[in-house]
């Protein structure tokens, strides 16, 4: 008798199944919005470089702190800002859809964080007068998206609402 009842608990389908956007994905929807509201910000901030004169600065052989580095660097944020934005609305629209290639956009957006904030503190090393403005809030961004990384990736692999949730 007991095993014929061990056996039928195991066909059942689990009581409390665990799925949907609660739980620890509220924080990863929070971090997406924070996220694409710091871009937006950054976006900005570097677009006025341009009509304030300050690119003339950084790109004119003529300037005291003139690089070769320095039109490299600014373009590359642009560019990333402006497609990690995309990719950013990409990942919520494929968030509330549930679609099932979520866990690898997740784990593709913490890894491309963690690599593009290791790219642009190296390129922002190479430019003397970048290096001595430096004041340790690059080494702090890459520390917490390093951090980020280790937490999230585990938890988008592991996870059995994350399992549940994205199916489609």
């Amino acid at each position: 008798m007991e095993a014929k009842t061990q056996a039928t608990q195991d066909n059942q389908p689990y009581p409390q199944l665990i799925s949907g956007l609660g739980g620890w994905l509220v924080l990863i929807q929070i971090g997406l919005y924070v996220t694409m509201l710091m871009l937006i910000f950054q976006l900005m901030s570097t677009v006025n470089i341009f009509g304030d004169g300050t690119w003339e600065l950084f790109t004119d052989k003529s300037s005291m702190i003139y690089h070769s580095m320095w039109k490299p660097l600014i373009l590359f944020e642009i560019i990333y800002n402006v497609l990690f934005f995309a990719f950013c609305i990409f990942i919520l629209v494929c968030f509330y859809s549930k679609k099932a290639i979520l866990p690898r956009l997740m784990i593709i957006y913490f890894g491309l964080s963690l690599l593009v904030g290791i790219v642009d503190y190296i390129l922002l090393m190479q430019i003397p007068f970048a290096r001595e403005l430096e004041d340790g809030g690059s080494i702090r961004d890459m520390i917490r998206a390093a951090v980020t990384f280790l937490i999230w990736i585990p938890y988008f692999i592991r996870s059995v609402r994350v399992k549940h949730t994205f199916i489609h």
